[in-house]
This record gives structure tokens, C-alpha cells and sequence, in this order.
């Protein structure tokens, strides 16, 4: 009795739910790689002015307090790179640890790297870490030339800060204490720390004006957090404008602004030249207008911009009042 022959059964191809072989769900977003414009974006420019205004303070105050007018233009150099090697640091180190922890998930602000899924969050986390290497030599370096060595151990309080800013289980930006935070190391110890390298000590100016540059970047950071007030409530991220909700914030904001002008009314009483500082309401006024009505991200984008570039300018022109 002859055996029957078997009949091969072919298998279709293995098809995604799209229906071809390999296909994407319907709908499914593409994400792209991150380019080197997206890698630019994500150290976020916008907010360097905040780190420039204070090394520039800073370093006019050391001129009028040093031997005959002597500029310590290395010393200055360094204080800048460490300054803005830190705020970029913070910058990407946000990216990584809202975006780990799944915060970017409802972010109505410009995409992160991390949480649009651009970037791996170990790439994201290592340029992190290389800028705050980079800020960590640049401080060795000065704490070395000026024979300050007490200064590594305020360079790591700072980095530390920096890093569990958004990061570690129990970050404090995710408890209302940013602003502390930026006005402290962003304001006080940018602008004082700077005069100190170069100068050996710190006088009045100094913390008159890091308290006025500390200001502007609280103000930065409230409008920031304004923005995404609806996405962090949701996501459980609870900033002080979560706390006290939006229109509370849209004061503190305009307060935040225009106490740095307040400020400067007593630098004019010493230095008169200082009153060319007020050009800066040129960009600080009309941040305040539209933060008391702003309802879209683009507008509140638009005031951060401001904010920060008033900041720079009110830094820059207080500088060359100190120092000329």
C-alpha cells in the first residue's frame, strides 16, 4: 500500500498590525534621531544669559575692589566656563530625569531629547555628566591657581545641587524648591563667587547684584513652570506654580521682575551710570504684559526669551557702570 505524500504547508509571512510584513501599528508615530540642531536645542541658549549676567557682575565688582584696577581675565574666563558648563549640565540633566520618570509624557513646551524618545537617555545622561566634568576642571583649576581649595568642596555642593535638582528619588524641583535653588546658586554664589576668585573678598555690590540676577532667574523659572502648570499637576510634579496655581504665579513673576530694578535705585545712589540699567525694562515690561495674559506655550516661550535677555542686559550694562 503506497504511503501518501505530504502536503508542505506554507506559512504566510509574519505581518505587523499594519497588515505588511514588519509594518507599524496604524497611527504610530516616527521618531526620528536627534540631529545636532536638536542636541543644541536641548542645552536650551535661552537660558545662558542667566549664567552670563552673574560672571559679568561679578567680575566688574573684583576690578573697582582690586590693587590699581587689576583684571583677572583667566580667573574671569574660568568662572564663565564653569557657569555655563553648569547650566547646560542642568539643562540636559532635566531632559534625562524628567524624561526617565515619564514627566515629559504631557509637555505641551519644546520636545526633550529624552522623553520624545530622540535620544537614549544614557547618551542624554553622559553629555549630562561630561559638561559637569568639564565645569568640575574648570573650578579645580581656579581653586589650584588661587590657592582656594575649600573651593572644590563649594563646587561639588553646587554640582550635587545641580543634579538633584530633577534627579534622584526625591528630587526638590518636584517639591517647590527650584526657585530656591536658582536664586541661590544662579544669583548669590554665581555673582559673589566670581568677585571672590578674583578680588579675595566680597563687598556689597556683590550681593546686591547677585540678589538681583537671582531674581531674573527665578522669574525664568516661574514663567517656565507656569507654562507646563497643567502637564506637572498631571504627571505629579509639584512645582510652586502647581502650589499656588497660575494666577498667583503670574504675580510672583511680575515681582521677580521688577525687584532687580529696585535694586538698581540703590546702585545709582553709588554709581551713577547704573541708571542705564533701566533699558532693561525695554524687555522686562513687556515680559510682565504678556505673562498676566498669556494662555498659549508660544506666548509664554516669548516671555521666557525676554525675561532672560533682560537679565543679560541688565547684567552687561551694570557691569560697565561698576567697572567705567
Amino acid at each position: 500500500m503506497a504511503t501518501p505524500k505530504k502536503t508542505e504547508v506554507r506559512l504566510p509571512p509574519k505581518r505587523g498590525v499594519s497588515g505588511r510584513p514588519g509594518g507599524r501599528p496604524p497611527g504610530a508615530p516616527v521618531v526620528k534621531k536627534a540631529t545636532a540642531r536638536d542636541w543644541i536645542a536641548g542645552a536650551r541658549l535661552r537660558t545662558l544669559p542667566l549664567a552670563i549676567a552673574p560672571v559679568a557682575v561679578g567680575t566688574a565688582v573684583a576690578y573697582i575692589l582690586g590693587d590699581n584696577g587689576e583684571f583677572h581675565w583667566r580667573r574671569a574666563l574660568l568662572c564663565l566656563i564653569v557657569a555655563l558648563s553648569i547650566q547646560i549640565a542642568v539643562n540636559y540633566a532635566n531632559d534625562y530625569s524628567d524624561g526617565v520618570r515619564g514627566t515629559d509624557k504631557h509637555r505641551v513646551g519644546p520636545s526633550r531629547l529624552t522623553g520624545s524618545g530622540a535620544a537614549k537617555p544614557r547618551t542624554v545622561l553622559t553629555v549630562a555628566l561630561a559638561f559637569f566634568g568639564i565645569a568640575a576642571v574648570a573650578g579645580l583649576v581656579l581653586a589650584i591657581g588661587t590657592g582656594y581649595y575649600w573651593l572644590i568642596a563649594v563646587g561639588a555642593v553646587c554640582i550635587v545641587a545641580a543634579w538633584f535638582y530633577t534627579g534622584g528619588k526625591r528630587p526638590y524641583g518636584y517639591n517647590a524648591l527650584g526657585e530656591v535653588f536658582v536664586f541661590v546658586f544662579f544669583g548669590l554664589v554665581a555673582t559673589a563667587g566670581t568677585t571672590f576668585v578674583q578680588a579675595g573678598t566680597v563687598s556689597v555690590e556683590a550681593w546686591a547684584g547677585g540678589t538681583a540676577l537671582g531674581f531674573f532667574a527665578c522669574a525664568v523659572l516661574i514663567v517656565n513652570n507656569l507654562r507646563d502648570i497643567e502637564q506637572d499637576r498631571i504627571a505629579g510634579k509639584r512645582t510652586l506654580s502647581v502650589l499656588i496655581g497660575a494666577r498667583a504665579s503670574r504675580i510672583l513673576f511680575g515681582i521677580f521682575m521688577i525687584l532687580p530694578f529696585v535694586i538698581l535705585v540703590g546702585f545709582t545712589l553709588l554709581y551713577f551710570n547704573t541708571a542705564y540699567g533701566f533699558v532693561a525694562l525695554m524687555l522686562a515690561l513687556p515680559a510682565v504684559i504678556i505673562v498676566s495674559t498669556a494662555k498659549t506655550p508660544p506666548e509664554f516661550i516669548l516671555a521666557l526669551k525676554l525675561a532672560s535677555l533682560a537679565s543679560l542686559v541688565y547684567g552687561i550694562v551694570l557691569a560697565l557702570a561698576i567697572a567705567l
